[in-house]
């Protein structure tokens, strides 16, 4: 059966991605910003009106954390109205709604993975805004699935891995907190679990898969410092292969690079110490998360080679 698919957030890490790996029976309309402000309700209306979409999947967000703690109203604009306003558009045209959400809802005083039952306390403005966000699309469509991620990185766009590998090739020191904790996520990984999730909820698959929240994150939790190190490292071995023949070896990343306490790092947003996530709801599904080490080197191949 041939779906209808809305993308908002087009140009952002998992919409690339959901629009490369989308299904043969996908029919995907990707929209970013430009074409589609979701903090615009007339707008999002009239084109969710005119498109009539099976599935909604909102992948716009404001995603600057310290930012956010200045522009609150645009945080919570483009994080809170905008996917409510989605959500009624999606109501009123007979679309599923798939919503992204942050683990930064949570303050990160557990010392265990995040279950999708664990009460939200986020500390700063953005996590704030996200979790009004996703209170205001489960309370304005229950049967949509909101989807929890943390630290997604691509080959794409702005991440962590690519502010790493940037700093790191124009030989600057890099200090990287080494007591925050969380699990990075693949974008690949994420948009091919929310395409299995919107394949569950079709009418095709004869399955009612239940609205609500669902965690779904990398499976190696680690700290910032800890994954710094790993992008290097694998950086590294990349680049002393690839010029394993030439009498100039490249100088190592890992040296650049050393620890520093959440404390002594200047940031206008507080973060979680620890925001792993329980991931086991999606894996009954069979969308388990997988290990950093098998998605971290390509994307950072993909970076070495454009260097």
């Amino acid at each position: 059966m041939n779906l209808k698919i809305l993308i908002t957030g087009a140009q952002g890490q998992l919409g690339r991605t959901l629009q490369q790996l989308s299904p043969l029976h996908w029919t995907v309309t990707a929209l970013g910003s430009g074409q589609l402000d979701i903090t615009d309700a007339p707008a999002v209306r009239e084109r969710v009106g005119a498109l009539r979409p099976d599935l909604i999947v909102n992948a716009a967000a404001y995603n600057e954390v310290d930012r956010a703690e200045q522009e609150r109203e645009r945080a919570f604009a483009v994080n809170a109205l905008g996917p409510l306003n989605v959500a009624r558009a999606a109501n009123e045209a007979g679309a599923r709604l798939v919503h992204v959400s942050t683990d930064y809802v949570f303050d990160g005083r557990s010392d265990r993975p995040y279950g999708e039952q664990a009460a939200p306390n986020p500390l700063n403005a953005y996590g704030e805004s996200k979790l009004q966000g996703e209170q205001w699309v489960l309370r304005e469509q229950p049967h949509a699935l909101v989807v929890r991620t943390a630290w997604v990185y691509s080959a794409v766009g702005q991440n962590f891995v690519a502010a790493m590998l940037r700093a790191a090739g124009q030989g600057r020191s890099v200090r990287v907190v080494d007591d925050q904790t969380g699990a990075p996520t693949y974008a690949g990984d994420l948009a091919e679990a929310i395409i299995g999730l919107a394949g569950l909820s079709s009418a095709e698959e004869g399955v009612h898969l239940e609205g609500g929240i669902y965690h779904y994150s990398g499976a190696t939790a680690l700290t910032r410092h800890d994954l710094a190190h790993a992008i290097f490292e694998t950086a590294d071995r990349i680049r002393a292969g690839a010029l394993a023949a030439d009498e100039c070896q490249p100088g190592s990343y890992l040296t650049l690079l050393s620890p520093i306490a959440s404390s002594d790092y200047p940031s206008a947003a507080v973060r979680p110490k620890y925001s792993v996530l329980d991931c086991g709801k999606i894996a009954a599904l069979g969308f388990g998360p997988r290990p950093l080490e098998e998605s971290l080197p390509g994307v950072v191949r993909a970076f070495v080679a454009r260097r």
